[in-house]
């Protein structure tokens, strides 16, 4: 009797993975969904996509075009593309590397984005380097007190603002306190597009029981509706290149971000010779295929 050989037909789909950035512990950081192998996707298809997940960023990861590159990701919010964004990077790049990406410099991955090349260094944990900002410096009186009049800012309470604009958008604002960066209460009808990021310095006896030793904030406008980001990579890298720049930070801390939202984000930030570095944990929660 001839034998019945049958041959299996690989799965439709997208390889879909969705990491938590920036906590050892899942479910306390940020959710992101990365899709695998997206360069037969359409920005329709993909800009649909990223509104279907419903999280603050989706990424899709591509062919480089640049040959310096390892991989090219794109970058949807539930409104529309950035060129960068924080979680985003490290995220994509450990989705990357456990989908058997292998890098052309092994302690290094170059990511290519809207942004440019963002390297991401390997180590006991992934860091990506902090892009240039794009737009630096003091904001206008008007948009000052917009954004105190927004948050319900006491200005007894701001130590500095200004641009960190690093491709989403963001203001930063610097609190002379965490408990004041935890207390605000953001009018969120009033928002009207802005993207402001909060900071403030917790006590050494606070920060040496917490092990965090700044408090950070991210709210956010896209046009159809207002958020408050549970832990930002962008922000923490434009507020670390002010902040450490104009010696209001230490080269080395550890940033904390989420309470507010039930999370624990934590995030590690470095600077060396000529770079800020901004490191975290990331987990793989989900793996599966997305079915179009």
């Amino acid at each position: 009797m001839l034998g019945h050989v049958t041959t299996s037909t690989p799965p439709a789909g997208h390889r879909i993975t969705e990491v938590d950035v920036f906590s050892a512990t899942p479910l306390l950081g940020n959710a992101l969904a990365v899709i695998h192998d997206a360069d037969d996707l359409s920005d329709a298809q993909m800009a649909a996509i990223a509104r279907w997940t419903n999280l603050s960023e989706t990424t899709f990861l591509c062919q480089p075009t640049d040959p310096a590159a390892d991989y090219r990701v794109r970058i949807f919010t539930t409104g529309g593309e950035l060129p960068f964004a924080g979680h985003p990077t490290l995220g994509s790049a450990h989705a990357w590397l456990e989908a058997g990406g292998v890098p052309h410099t092994p302690d290094r991955i170059i990511q290519e984005c809207g942004a440019g090349l963002v390297p991401v260094r390997r180590g006991e944990l992934l860091a990506f380097a902090a892009p240039p900002l794009r737009r630096s410096g003091p904001v206008s009186e008007e948009l000052r007190a917009q954004v105190l009049r927004v948050n319900g800012l006491d200005p007894a309470d701001v130590v500095d603002m200004a641009w960190v604009d690093n491709g989403p958008g963001w203001i930063g604002v610097e609190l002379t306190s965490a408990a004041a960066v935890l207390a605000v209460v953001p009018d969120a009808a009033a928002y009207d597009g802005l993207k402001v990021t909060l900071l403030g310095r917790y006590a050494a006896d606070v920060a040496a029981a917490r092990g965090i030793d700044v408090e950070v904030r991210a709210f956010y406008a896209d046009g159809r509706d207002f958020e408050e980001d549970p832990v930002t990579g962008s922000a923490n890298a434009g507020l670390a290149q002010w902040l450490i720049g104009a010696g209001r930070l230490p080269r080395r801390y550890a940033a904390g971000q989420g309470r507010v939202r039930q999370r624990d984000g934590r995030l590690y930030v470095e600077a060396d010779d000529d770079q800020v570095w901004i490191g975290g944990d990331v987990t793989t929660l989900v793996r599966g295929l997305l079915d179009l």
